[in-house]
């Protein structure tokens, strides 16, 4: 990219001649013409006031959309919590729902044991609805009621066994159950409490959010009186400089900007400019852009290489700064003469639309939106 404001080595001395004449003649005139339109402004200082509240919204806006992003962390903190412990409640709930199964299908166990011996049986040596005397005189001998007594006592003693394991196995069913249950209970408390939080946590990155899209279009709506205002401003200076007779600046045309056309249709570095600056160059595109909208912009007298213009500038009491303001001209420190751009906008999401000539050295325009940092704004 050349942002040179210098004469090219290879330029015949006829030619660097004429190009010193005009030059000449240009710096001379300049100062004077621009210098009447400038005292004749009076929509700075609109412009000055309504750009600091549009400074004191974007601040307000940076602000909360910090404080809308420490929210939001932890409004993913909270869900993340609530997802891990929704894990814990299905998993306690899975144990609750085999518990009752288990219990019930040991409730059959018991019924079916109950079956199987069959109730005379249960009632004969269970429920010990026949006394020993009753059994020996049933008997037909001693060795007959041996026998039975045995028998009655082997399977008495069998059934007890089994429903007794079967009891404990149940009451230890039942007693797990119950912890299953408090844990279960503990932990849907817990996911309830979690959940309002993460609702209320919702809320809070919603409303913040909110107020920073308010800020964000109060910045939009007073960018757009500024606009406004510049154009008005080009308008009136367009007339003054009529007025008196000022035709250094060629009309613009369509489709390139704006860029007077005797520019924008020569060669790159066909001409110099009423700035010192060669033209289709992006010094000379960001000096045309700005003077048109009324802005003072000084004779570069050598020293306008785009990296050059914070320093240079300054001399004539036009400050710099890293906040992108619209209207502002952004200097990217890139290669060795640095790169200008006019910030058409700045946009909410960090990022500004600007537009230039000769990004990719072919001397022609563009505009497109790009990261806002890493780069001097300057206030003309």
């Amino acid at each position: 990219m050349k942002q040179r404001s210098t004469t090219p080595v290879s330029t015949s001395f006829a030619a660097r001649s004429v190009i010193v004449a005009a030059a000449i003649l240009m710096a001379i005139a300049a100062p004077i013409q621009m210098g009447s339109i400038v005292k004749a402004d009076r929509y700075d200082d609109q412009i000055a006031a309504i750009q600091r509240e549009v400074d004191q919204y974007q601040a307000a806006a940076k602000d909360l959309a910090g404080k809308a992003d420490t929210l939001q962390r932890e409004l993913d903190r909270l869900n993340n919590e609530k997802a891990q412990l929704q894990a814990q409640v299905d998993l306690s709930q899975a144990k609750y729902d085999k518990l009752v199964a288990d219990i019930a299908a040991n409730e059959k166990k018991i019924t079916a044991n109950k079956t199987a011996l069959g109730e005379t049986m249960a009632s004969l040596y269970v429920d010990e609805g026949i006394s020993p005397l009753e059994m020996l005189a049933s008997s037909k001998n001693i060795g007959d009621y041996v026998d039975k007594q045995s028998f009655r006592e082997g399977i008495r003693d069998k059934l007890t066994s089994t429903i007794n394991e079967i009891k404990k196995l149940k009451k230890q069913l039942e007693s797990d159950k119950k912890d299953v249950e408090r844990v279960l209970l503990d932990q849907k408390n817990q996911r309830d409490q979690l959940a309002a939080k993460e609702a209320e946590q919702a809320n809070l990155v919603a409303k913040t959010r909110g107020e920073e899209a308010a800020y964000q279009n109060l910045s939009a709506a007073k960018n757009q009186d500024i606009a406004n205002l510049r154009a008005t401003q080009a308008a009136e200076n367009a007339r003054a400089m009529q007025n008196i007779g000022f035709g250094s600046i060629p009309a613009g045309i369509p489709g390139g900007g704006g860029y007077p056309g005797a520019w924008a249709n020569a060669p790159l570095d066909a001409y110099i400019d009423p700035w010192g600056l060669y033209t289709r160059e992006c010094v000379s595109y960001a000096a045309w852009k700005v003077a048109s909208t009324g802005r003072f912009v000084p004779h570069f007298g050598g020293a306008g290489n785009a990296n050059q213009w914070p320093s240079t500038v300054a001399q004539y009491g036009i400050g710099s700064g890293s906040t992108p303001r619209a209207g502002s001209v952004a200097m990217w420190p890139i290669g060795y003469y640095g790169h200008v751009m006019y910030v058409e906008a700045v946009n909410g999401d960090g990022t500004i639309t600007v537009s230039d000539y000769n990004l990719n050295w072919d001397g022609n325009y563009r505009n497109y939106t790009r990261s806002a940092s890493g780069l001097t704004y300057i206030y003309f």
